[in-house]
């Protein structure tokens, strides 16, 4: 007579669930993690390479998933685009507005002169992106009208510099629009030159601003509390 079959109850016991090794060891992204994952992808890529530069296929394979996913998040590379390029509008528009604290013109000029040059050298791959012409219609529009914007934040300031001195006031937006411009593009030649150091940037930035041509300091200083 046999007795009753020995059965092992181990692996139903003590295994662990049946779910593949790979899934559980990799955590699914969020909708939300998934985008902002593309976006930094993206915003590396164009500024390496240029908008034309780089593909989808490119950005999804960094990304460890299939182009649908890209087109699903972003409606392809322009779209995704877009949004790098507004993101760091805001961003440096930001940037320049919070730093417009002190009372002084002069001071105000350095802080705007440092914001700027601060984008520029803590958000590089940004600023690479926005001094490209853009082929995509973003909704804070291009470079040149964001330089117009901030140009807007110290157009109030050299108004009111410009009654107390018997000037023009009407002529404030002008040389607001020139004083910005001459920030950026110092800016984008300072990028690449790597010196000389950024206080010693924006203080030249500031001497020519403030005194003019004609009236040069041979060594210009800061006057506000920020030094480096």
């Amino acid at each position: 007579m046999m007795g009753p079959v020995a059965t092992d109850d181990r692996s139903t016991l003590h295994d662990p669930p049946s779910a593949p090794t790979s899934r559980r060891a990799r955590r699914r992204m969020t909708g939300k993690q998934r985008r902002e994952q593309l976006l930094d992808i993206g915003r590396t890529l164009f500024a390496d390479r240029g908008f034309e530069g780089t593909s989808v296929e490119e950005i999804a394979a960094k990304a460890g998933v299939s182009k649908p996913v890209v087109y699903e998040h972003f409606g392809g590379k322009e779209g995704l685009y877009a949004v790098v390029v507004d993101r760091e509008m805001r961003r440096l528009l930001d940037m320049v507005t919070s730093a417009l604290t002190a009372g002084h013109p002069r001071e105000l000029l350095e802080q705007a002169a440092f914001a700027l040059l601060d984008y520029i050298d803590t958000f590089t791959d940004g600023f690479r992106i926005l001094v490209r012409d853009s082929p995509v219609a973003s909704t804070t529009g291009t470079f040149a009208s964001l330089i117009s914007d901030i140009a807007t934040q110290v157009e109030d300031i050299l108004g009111l510099e410009f009654k107390a001195r018997g000037f023009d006031a009407k002529l404030a937006p002008l040389y607001a629009q020139a004083l910005v411009g001459m920030v950026a593009l110092t800016g984008q030649w300072w990028l690449n030159a790597k010196k000389p150091k950024k206080a010693d940037v924006a203080a030249h930035l500031v001497n020519l601003a403030w005194h003019g041509l004609d009236g040069l300091e041979p060594k210009p200083r800061l006057v506000g509390h920020r030094k480096s």
